[in-house]
This record gives structure tokens, sequence and C-alpha cells, in this order.
């Protein structure tokens, strides 16, 4: 029967991720299965859980999704030996209103699944008040347990000394102290980590943070503190219909946002899907009947996107009698025009109206509840869709009839309508799952 922990902390940048994968890793290499979640909307840590463990790893969100949805998720660590949840941001943080079944804060996870918390604490710039911020976040909510803390970049012996002294007198287990240690830092971009497919030294990346973890971190005591774990009962599937029976996925540096979940979702209702790459001047899909564009960093290859004749000529053909749809990035490539950060425009496909601008960058942040004024792939107007969007473009045109009614979380009405023309449709939101 497998065990589960959540790894979390006080805040973002913390060092979550790290000692996420530095502690499958470890685990893995002492022959044990190791199954990673992602609690929140991050599309990117699966991909490097992935690389971590052997095995996918899906997210986990208490905004978007209903708790049977959750539950069937989990269920695939059934048959791992240690489950690894890796949340967001700090411990509670989520947003003001509850969604599904809860504000999207890492804590709903932990108490739902009853998995303890492994605290990572940065305390530098402190030193007993660490102790203060680590109890005060195991006593916040009743039904979170806090299994235990590692302290990461501290910064000499008498630091960790102080700041161990103090978890002591107020009753909390210190796993390990990590010494600063900047080369098993994960390298950042603009729009957060980099991905995991992009990073050719990412296995000796993930290697030596587990060396240098299981160095520095009782790994005994803290596989002790994961209790035995039973799921509770799972739904048959994730609330996601595929838009179409073979759907044309574009897969590639830049078209490479996709939610695990989603694509397996898709599967398992007996979806085929045909990746092809825009960067690599491919077209869609021939036989495929719905063209799917996903997000990613089309600001970074736009230059190349606008001059890729067959991948150009093949998707507009494709759009004349079947759908295409584009989240956010893949959105944005269906417009008419992107101008990316060094304020160059770059033609794009013109399938929509849209038009946006990396130049004066703009950060949009957030869950996003859409209510559909006309059908999209996979669902009919009037469906709401729960998703996010987080991305730093500028909208300089949206011309196009609004494909929804888009609230924020708190209800507010906002822009990012969407874009509905002929068979094109777009989104700024990446879908997670819709309502039941």
């Amino acid at each position: 029967m497998a065990a589960g922990l959540v790894i979390s902390a006080p805040a973002s940048g913390v060092g979550k991720t790290t000692l996420t994968l530095a502690l499958a890793r470890a685990w893995r290499n002492r022959g044990l299965n190791v199954q990673c979640f992602k609690s929140g909307p991050d599309y990117i840590d699966p991909a490097f859980h992935a690389a971590a463990t052997g095995r996918a790893s899906v997210n986990v969100d208490s905004w978007a999704m209903d708790r049977a949805t959750i539950a069937h998720l989990v269920s695939r660590g059934l048959d791992a030996d240690i489950v690894l949840a890796e949340g967001s941001m700090g411990l509670f943080d989520g947003v003001a209103a509850r969604g599904v079944s809860g504000t999207g804060a890492t804590a709903d996870i932990a108490e739902m699944l009853g998995w303890p918390v492994v605290l990572v604490i940065d305390p530098s710039g402190q030193a007993q008040t660490a102790a203060a911020i680590a109890a005060g976040l195991r006593d916040y909510r009743a039904g979170v347990r806090l299994a235990g803390v590692v302290l990461n970049r501290v910064a000499s012996p008498r630091h960790e000394d102080l700041v161990r002294r103090a978890l002591k007198d107020v009753g909390i287990t210190v796993f390990g102290a990590l010494p600063r240690h900047a080369e098993i830092s994960l390298p950042k971009r603009h729009l957060g980590l980099v991905q995991a497919e992009e990073q050719a030294e990412i296995g000796k990346l993930i290697d030596e943070a587990a060396r240098f973890v299981s160095e520095h971190v009782d790994l005994d005591a803290v596989m002790r503190s994961a209790p035995a774990w039973s799921p509770q009962a799972a739904s048959n599937g994730v609330s996601v219909t595929p838009p179409g029976q073979r759907i044309a996925l574009a897969r590639d540096a830049a078209f490479s946002f996709v939610y695990p979940h989603m694509l397996e979702a898709w599967h398992a209702a007996g979806a085929e899907i045909a990746t092809f790459s825009p960067l690599a001047d491919e077209a869609p899909d021939a036989n495929a009947d719905v063209c799917w564009l996903p997000g990613g960093y089309p600001e970074l290859h736009a230059g190349t996107i606008a001059a890729n004749a067959r991948f150009r000529s093949g998707l507009r053909a494709f759009a004349e009698t079947r759908p295409v749809h584009g989240e956010c990035g893949g959105y944005m490539v269906l417009g008419n025009a992107l101008t990316d950060a060094d304020g160059i425009s770059h033609e794009m496909m013109g399938l929509l109206g849209l038009e946006t601008s990396f130049a004066k960058r703009r950060m949009h942040l957030g869950y996003r509840l859409a209510a559909l004024a006309a059908p999209m792939p996979g669902h009919q107007a009037g469906a709401r869709l729960r998703g996010h969007e987080f991305h730093y473009s500028t909208i300089l045109a949206q011309p196009d009839t609004p494909l929804a009614v888009v609230h924020d979380a708190t209800g507010a009405v906002i822009a990012e309508t969407g874009s509905r023309r002929g068979h094109a449709t777009g989104t700024f939101f990446h879908l997670i799952a819709e309502d039941r």
C-alpha cells in the first residue's frame, strides 16, 4: 500500500520543486516506485516529475475538480511505494472564493487525501522566527497535519543550530538542513521554469539534487512520517469530452502546455492523438477531424512560425472544413499578428482577428470560469468550463465574436473572452475540467 506526503512551503520560490525531484529520484535510486502529483494549475512541473520518477505525473486542483475526479487521478499511485504531491505557492494560498471542492490551496489536497505535509523552510535572514512561521502553519487549519520540515539555504552550522533548537522547542521535527548549493537550482525563464524536455542536462541536475539531499536529509525519517494511504472511491474518469475522434495536436517547444490529465482523458474516451510540429514546418494530419494548438512559447519562435509555409497553408486548409482551437499561445498564433518582446510584429495564421504584443509585458494570472456562448471542439454552447490563465501578452485587438463570458475566481467579468470565426475558436485560458 502506498504512503503519501505533500511537499509545501510558506511561499513560492523556497525550493519545493527541487526537494520533490530530489526525494523522488533518491527513493527511485533505492529501487522504490515513486508517484508524483502537482497541486494546482501548473503544466510544467509534471514533466519534471516524470523525468525524476519514470512515471507520468498529473495535476490535482481543488478549485477546478471535484473530489471524485481528484480521487480518480491519484488512484494511479496505489501501486507505488511512496506518493509525493508537490504544492503550489504557500501551503494555504488559494483564491478568495471557493471552487468545486476548495480554493485551489495545497492545504485542500493535504486535508482531502489525509497526507501530512513536509514543509520546506528558507530561514535566510532569520533564525528563531522560522520556528514561529512553521508553528503557525502547523496550527492554522485543523485537518492539515505537519510531518516535519526541511531547512533550505542554511547559511552556516551556527545558523542551522539556532533554527533547529527553536523548532525543537515548538515540537516540530527537522528532517534535514540544506546548505546553499546553487548548482542544483533549476534554470528559470520569463514564464516560470523551463520545460523539462528542453533540458538536455535535466537528468544530471536531478541526480545531483538527489545526491545532495540524500547527504543532508534523513530519507528514512521522511519515509516513516508518511502514513499508509487508502484512497476514496474513484469516479470513472475526468469530466472532459475529447474535442474529436482523431485530434491533430501541435506539440513542440512552441506548443507544449497541455495538462497531462487532459490528454489521458481524451485517450480514455477513445480519441486518437496525432502530434505534429509547427516549428518543423509540419501540417496537421489531414485525416484528423479537429486540430488543437495548445499554449507554450510561440513568442520566442514567432519568426519561425511566420516563415513556415507548409504549416501555415496546411492549417488554413484544415480550418476551411474542420474545427481548429487554440489555447493561450495557440490562440495567439491563430490570430492576425504577434509582436515579440523586441517590438517586431510577425504575421500569424489570420484565422482569427486577434493581435497580441509582448513588447509591453503585463501578467494575466488566475482561475477562469467560462460560459460558452457558442460551441467549441468537445463542448456545446452553454457549457461551463473551468481553466487557468497565465501569460504576459497584451491584447491589441480582439475583434471577432466572443466565444464565452469569462469570469475570474471572484466572479468578476474579464476582457479575455476568447474568439470565434468560421471553424476557428480560441481562449486565453487552459481548460482543466468541465462543470458537471
